[in-house]
Formats: structure tokens, sequence, C-alpha cells
């Protein structure tokens, strides 16, 4: 277990490096992965060779047992034969390798303990890596999404302050102003360079067209009643361009006519 506690010792220092002169927050969580990667893969490589001790362990407590096995075989064919100081020798390596094999073997079932232990330790690990991994990419949605915030506060901030609208007022100034300098402009070029006659009748087209609403005014007096009957026309009659005086000399002139 000291692997694991040697790599968070070292985890730590570094994490807190990193912290005390972090500049980007995503580079500094970015970083902190690749160490833990590298960190998960010394673990890895410590805990397999754990479990090649303990795989080694276990070849060579069967190796004793088979050995044992062996001179148990070879005391029995000295039986056989009649040679019990043979068969006593065999019996000897026997329980030599028995024992051999006997310590080996609670050698490895102690070390195979450990060794679930470390793999546990190291499925800890790479979880907690995982994890960080989900919980980097939260943080620097997070960061990203503060650091919009702040540039969007810091141009309102900047928009709100008084030196900007009067920038916006002095502007819309100067393009009325220039806005009003054309028109001047047009109108003097109208008055001195146009054609006199040209502009006399469009004088009177305009005449004409005020008198057309002017009829229209009292045409709508008259039908809510504002005006008696007949008096709109007589207004009519005198705003229009006939001579009255002519219009009744030219009927009673015409009248003589069918007399006769």
């Amino acid at each position: 277990m000291g692997i694991f506690d040697r790599f968070a010792t070292l985890l730590r220092s570094n994490i807190n490096d990193l912290i005390s002169r972090a500049e980007d927050p995503e580079k500094m969580l970015t970083q902190i992965l690749v160490d833990m990667r590298s960190q998960l893969a010394k673990a890895k490589q410590q805990v397999a060779t754990a479990i090649a001790d303990e795989k080694r362990l276990r070849d060579q407590a069967d190796a004793e047992y088979k050995q044992a096995a062996d001179w148990e075989q070879k005391a029995m064919l000295a039986i056989k034969e009649g040679r019990d100081d043979l068969a006593k020798q065999a019996l000897m390596r026997q329980s030599e390798h028995v024992a051999s094999a006997q310590g080996l073997e609670t050698t490895w079932e102690a070390h195979r303990a450990d060794t679930e232990k470390l793999k546990n330790s190291l499925r800890d690990l790479n979880d907690k890596i995982e994890e960080a991994k989900r919980k980097k990419n939260l943080l620097v949605a997070r960061q990203r999404r503060a650091q919009a915030q702040k540039r969007i506060h810091e141009t309102m901030s900047s928009l709100s302050e008084k030196s900007a609208f009067e920038a916006f007022a002095r502007m819309e100034e100067r393009i009325e102003q220039n806005e009003r300098q054309l028109k001047a402009s047009v109108e003097i070029e109208e008055e001195f360079t146009g054609d006199r006659l040209a502009q006399d009748f469009k004088q009177l087209e305009r005449g004409a067209v005020a008198g057309s609403v002017d009829n229209q005014l009292l045409a709508l007096k008259q039908k809510m009643g504002m005006l008696p009957a007949g008096s709109a026309q007589k207004k009519a009659l005198g705003a229009g361009s006939v001579d009255e005086e002519t219009v009744p000399a030219e009927i009673e002139e015409s009248s003589e006519k069918k007399g006769r």
C-alpha cells in the first residue's frame, strides 16, 4: 500500500504547485489529469510486478509440492526393492520439500492478499481519474461561462458610462446638421438655377390643390350639419377663378336670343 501513498503525496505536491501558479484554470486541470494518468501508469506497472511476484511464489510452491510427490514415489520404489534405508532418505527429502512448499504457500497467500488490495486500489484510482475527467469538463464549462459573463458585464459597464451616451448625442447632432445643410443647398440650387417659369406654374398647381382641399373641408362641414345647405357651393364658387358678374350677363344675352 506504500506505492499508492507515495503516488498520492506526489500528486498533492504537483497539484498544490499548479494551483499556486495557475493562470489558466483549463490548462491547470488538463495538466492535473495528465499527471494523474502518468501516476496511474506507474501504479499499473507496480501492481503488475506484484502480481508477477505472486505468480512466481505460487509456481515455486507448486514445484516444491511436485518434488515432494516425486520423492514419495521414490520411497515407495525403494520399499518395493527392500531398500528401507533408501526409502527413509527419500522420505526425508519429501518432508523437506513439503515444508518448503508450505512456507512458500503461506508467503504466497499473504502476497496474494496484498496484491488484491493493490488491484482494488488501482481500480479506485482509475475511477477517481475518470470522475476527475468528467468534473474537469464541467469546471471548464463553468469557467468559460464565467468569462463570457465577465466580458458581457464589462461591455455593458462601458456602454453605461456617460461619455458613451454623450458621444452618441454629438454624433446625432452632427448628422442632423449635415441634413439641414443639405436641404439648404438644395433650396438655394432650385431658387437661383432652376426654370423660373416652371417654378411659377408649380406654385399655381400648389394653390389649386389647396383650393380643392378647402372645398372638401366645406363639403364635410355641410355633411356634419355645421353649415346650411348650399353654403358650401356658394363659398366654392366664390373661391373660383370665374367672375361672378360675367355669368349673369351671358345668361341674359342667351335668353334674349331665344325670345326673338
